[in-house]
């Protein structure tokens, strides 16, 4: 069989590699991909918001299946359209993946259905954004409600914080009409975990528990990035812990959603904050995380085709899933000044010889002349297998310590957490 996946980062390349390895795939497209993918998929330099231009590839290359790897085609609605055009698609139809796309709206399904999350406001006005902040003081977290390629979240440890992610949201429109409203929300203590799940829309097959790394410097600090860095499995979701997630999150959820009219086929993500009163919900993202795929599909043992045949067929209840023993660590190599500006063209050096436990994913890089250079904020995340959580983290900044572009940083602290 065909298969396209649509994106370009280091998720979409998981996923190509991951496909790839399925002995019932002949070839994997991607669009537009990246220099690495392009060693394993033929790339087409189609951006994944033009929907036209997707349809019609999958049409004239006679796609079996697409795969759909990042939010901003969902919620415009890649999967309905290749749908109505009776082409099998992977990923959630625009309804249901407005759980990512607007924040208030997961907020309000979650208070619906009694899913544990922190308290909140919702805000259209900036006026009345600052008056509340002022009343009920800080530490506060301010959303955009809209996508922001994950950095529309602020989390505000004081007044003037969060005023300003307000003025900069609402009033310099930093992200765009994602800021027309924003959720005010208290401030969750404890630890953050990300829990993946198959879904068809009545069953729900969970993965194994991962933690990402949000902030861009050392010890969580500065600023909300994409993700620097992710581990699997996660030890801070116990077994007991991930049964309570299921009963209270996921399924909840997924029932939630279908009593909306928004039925749910794909992958739910909920990003966890474990508190000491149980896991709440920060967000739903309505697709695999990024980085998270990439530890989580190192250690997936399961042909992934499969899986994700079952839950387009709605028969996820006669499926499950197969893990490699062990833990993986993905390390992301940035451009300088990501988060926010930061050069493009940078040539990286030390690709090749890897051992055959680490994999190194391309996030945002492209193929001048015979060399690979960097053309994105996140550049690369090198992912390690090992026999546990310790030696993963020891293969994966030994196979970091090889690389270098000007201008690289990264976060030398992925994978500590799981080992307190």
């Amino acid at each position: 069989m065909k298969v396209l996946v649509v994106g370009g980062g280091g998720r979409e390349h998981a996923l190509a590699w991951k496909i790839s390895q399925s002995p019932r795939v002949k070839k994997v497209f991607c669009a537009p991909g990246n220099a690495g993918i392009a060693e394993i998929a033929e790339c087409v330099d189609i951006k994944p918001e033009n929907i036209p231009a997707i349809c019609e590839l999958v049409r004239r290359e006679k796609i079996d299946m697409t795969v759909v790897g990042p939010e901003a085609p969902l919620v415009e609605g890649l999967v309905d359209e290749l749908e109505k055009l009776g082409y099998p698609v992977f990923g959630p139809r625009q309804r249901a993946a407005e759980i990512e796309g607007s924040k208030v709206l997961a907020k309000e399904i979650m208070h619906k259905y009694g899913i544990p999350t922190a308290g909140y406001k919702v805000f259209a006005e900036a006026g009345a954004a600052r008056r509340y902040i002022k009343e009920a003081g800080a530490p506060c977290v301010v959303k955009a409600d809209g996508l922001a390629t994950g950095k529309g979240v602020i989390v505000a440890g004081d007044r003037e914080t969060a005023l300003g992610a307000v003025h900069s949201i609402m009033e310099e429109r930093v992200f765009g009409t994602a800021g027309n409203r924003i959720v005010v929300e208290e401030c969750l203590q404890g630890e953050e975990a990300s829990f993946l799940a198959f879904t068809d829309g009545r069953n729900v097959l969970p993965m194994i528990a991962a933690q990402d790394h949000k902030r861009v410097y050392d010890n969580d600090q500065g600023p909300n990035t994409g993700g620097m860095g992710a581990y699997a499995p996660a030890p801070v979701l116990t077994p007991a812990l991930q049964e309570e997630v299921m009963e209270k999150v996921m399924i909840p959820a997924v029932q939630g959603l279908a009593a909306e009219d928004r039925p749910y086929l794909g992958v739910l993500y909920a990003g966890l904050m474990i508190t000491n009163k149980g896991p709440k919900v920060l967000e739903f993202n309505a697709r695999f995380g990024d980085p998270e795929a990439q530890p989580i599909l190192m250690l997936l043992e399961s042909d992934l085709v499969d899986v994700m045949e079952a839950t387009l067929a709605g028969e996820l209840n006669k499926v499950s899933l197969r893990w490699k023993t062990g833990a993986a660590v993905c390390v992301v190599l940035a451009s300088g000044g990501y988060p926010g500006p930061y050069r493009k063209g940078e040539v990286i050096t030390g690709l090749e010889n890897m051992p055959d436990n680490v994999v190194v994913f391309h996030a945002g890089t492209a193929r001048r002349a015979e060399r690979i250079v960097t053309a994105g904020g996140r550049v690369l995340g090198v992912t390690a297998l090992g026999e546990d959580i310790p030696r993963a983290i020891e293969l994966v900044y030994r196979a970091v310590a090889g690389i270098s572009f000007n201008g690289m940083h990264y976060r030398k602290d992925i994978g500590q957490k799981a080992l307190k």
